[in-house]
């Protein structure tokens, strides 16, 4: 380990060990001066709590940090009496991460959500959204809410959750953490997508369902030069713990962007999981080498369905160029192949590290990327043959809801399910000094995430949004949430004007864009400039 990051684990258990030290000097100065009994008092209780705070198992803070830990729980304790004067902001970073933190803990530690005083949420402001609700609401009693995944040519479909663990790689999230997320898909019966850092032991010693995402290194699947190797993605995808197998194009987060993973970082079990040697940087090029047109695109789909027996193939992406999706589209109807998924990342998603321009500035947000790929499916009738899942920010129910109104078939989250394992956004993921063991490769900092415990608030936190998720559908006076529609979708544009999410975000015409009738929201010129043979020039415009 090297000396900053030996310092800085001595450093976190510095309180502790000072409550010792003054415990132990003030019990030998009290022999001669009484009056010191009772700080020798106090700081004997601090050192047996701090004692304490390191062999309890329940909280990833007190194990991290003894007793200097207890002071996050005490702001937490006071944190209604101060809200007042943070909330009440038109900035909605700080208060949404506040809220949607406090929902996760609750529904992941089984505590009641229900609060008194009504919404704390501006409901006055232009931009408030609701759903409606009917007089006659239904009760749902099952509260496992599934979607079939795989099209015509796909001979193992998958019914996965409505509720899935989004993309998030062995390596950027420690041991602990992973196996804490895939050992509560197990329990809760929903899946676990491995992040493009391929599969791990800790993927495959939970026994979760797992989405095996490639990635433009081919972790796990490529040969000694980083391309892609069918022979070792035939063994991988043969596994009956991957259901489907998904091809990342790019990330909310950074779209367009590499990564690359320095040597020094790279451990053995990293080198296991991703195919590569610890000698060397561990490079994702910017795009895939595999395939360079839509056309090609299409074969390797196909490619990937053969080898892996037929398990549902799709890819993920954040919508850029929008008449690119369009190409892709364009392959489709050409050569007859189609994926069997889609998933579109919203611009919202997390990552560990990204440059800040690209984090706040580049891709498409979800909802605008959503309905542009759900609509352009349907343009061309293939959007029955193809299921759409949605990943970027979603957390609440009413997330989840929004978002199959609006055209997805299911739902990922990650920051969700970072929070049910104890992630408390210190935005110190890219530093391996995660405070919670979530997001480091440090063995002295994970050991503060314990797997057990984690794995069943992952766990109950599936299974409580679900049952918040069933409420809502119901309170609908709908029987399954997948039929919620734009038009139970409501939304204030400002003061005195409403307007429903059939306006904003219409269902276009099944057919429209074959039969070339309909050119609202600029579709129409998009798909007459779309090839599917190329990815068309940047300079015929997005």
């Amino acid at each position: 380990m090297c000396g900053g990051c030996l310092m800085a684990n001595w450093i976190r258990f510095l309180t502790f060990f000072l409550c010792v030290a003054l415990t132990v000097v003030l019990g030998i100065a009290s022999i001669w001066e009484g009056w010191l009994l009772l700080p020798v008092l106090v700081f004997a209780g601090l050192s047996a709590l701090g004692i304490r705070d390191v062999l309890q198992k329940k909280h990833s803070i007190l194990r991290n940090y003894p007793v200097i830990g207890h002071l996050r729980f005490i702001l937490e304790d006071i944190r209604p009496e101060i809200r007042q004067y943070f909330v009440e902001s038109d900035e909605d970073e700080v208060p949404f991460s506040r809220e949607a933190r406090a929902i996760v803990y609750q529904r992941a530690k089984n505590v009641e959500d229900k609060r008194p005083f009504g919404t704390k949420q501006r409901v006055n402001g232009a931009g408030y959204q609701w759903l409606t609700h009917s007089v006659v609401p239904k009760k749902i009693e099952n509260k496992d809410f599934r979607v079939h995944i795989g099209g015509p040519d796909c001979t193992q479909p998958y019914d996965a959750s409505v509720y899935n663990i989004s993309a998030m790689s062995f390596g950027a999230l420690s041991a602990n953490a992973i196996s804490a997320l895939n050992q509560g898909a197990k329990m809760g019966g929903f899946a676990h997508d491995t992040g493009e850092g391929g599969i791990s032991r800790y993927h495959r010693e939970g026994g979760g369902d797992l989405i095996f995402e490639i990635g433009t290194g081919y972790f796990g699947v490529r040969d000694e030069h980083g391309n892609f190797d069918p022979d070792k993605f035939a063994v991988v995808a043969a596994s009956a713990q991957v259901k489907m197998i998904e091809i990342k194009l790019s990330q909310g987060a950074k779209p367009g962007q590499g990564g690359m993973l320095p040597a020094s970082k790279i451990s053995p079990e990293i080198a296991e999981a991703r195919g590569v040697p610890m000698d060397k940087d561990c490079i994702s090029p910017a795009s895939h080498s595999a395939f360079g047109t839509p056309l090609e695109m299409m074969a390797f789909i196909k490619q990937l369905r053969d080898l892996s027996g037929g398990k549902p193939v799709g890819f993920k992406l954040c919508i850029g160029h929008r008449r690119e999706f369009m190409c892709m589209v364009r392959a489709m109807l050409e050569t007859g192949i189609t994926p069997d998924f889609i998933v579109i990342d919203g611009k919202e998603g997390g990552t560990g590290a990204a440059p800040l321009e690209f984090a706040n500035h580049m891709g498409m947000p979800l909802v605008e990327g959503l309905t542009f790929a759900h609509n352009t499916l349907r343009g061309v009738n293939l959007r029955d043959r193809i299921a759409i899942g949605a990943s970027g920010k979603l957390i609440h129910a009413f997330d989840i809801a929004r978002a199959l109104a609006l055209g997805a078939d299911w739902v990922n989250s990650a920051r969700g399910f970072m929070f049910a394992v104890g992630c408390i956004q210190a935005q110190a993921c890219h530093t391996n000094h995660c405070p919670t063991g979530v997001a480091t490769q440090d063995p002295r900092r994970q050991r503060a995430l314990v797997v057990p415990d984690k794995a069943q608030r992952v766990a109950n936190f599936h299974k409580n949004t679900m049952k918040a998720l069933g409420d809502m559908a119901g309170a609908a006076g709908l029987d399954h949430p997948s039929s919620f529609q734009p038009h139970h979708l409501m939304m204030r544009e400002k003061e005195r004007n409403m307007v429903t999410g059939e306006e904003v975000y219409p269902y276009m015409p099944e057919g429209f864009l074959l039969r070339e009738d309909d050119d609202r929201f600029g579709y129409l010129q998009r798909w007459r400039r779309a090839a599917s043979a190329s990815f068309a020039p940047f300079d015929q415009g997005v």
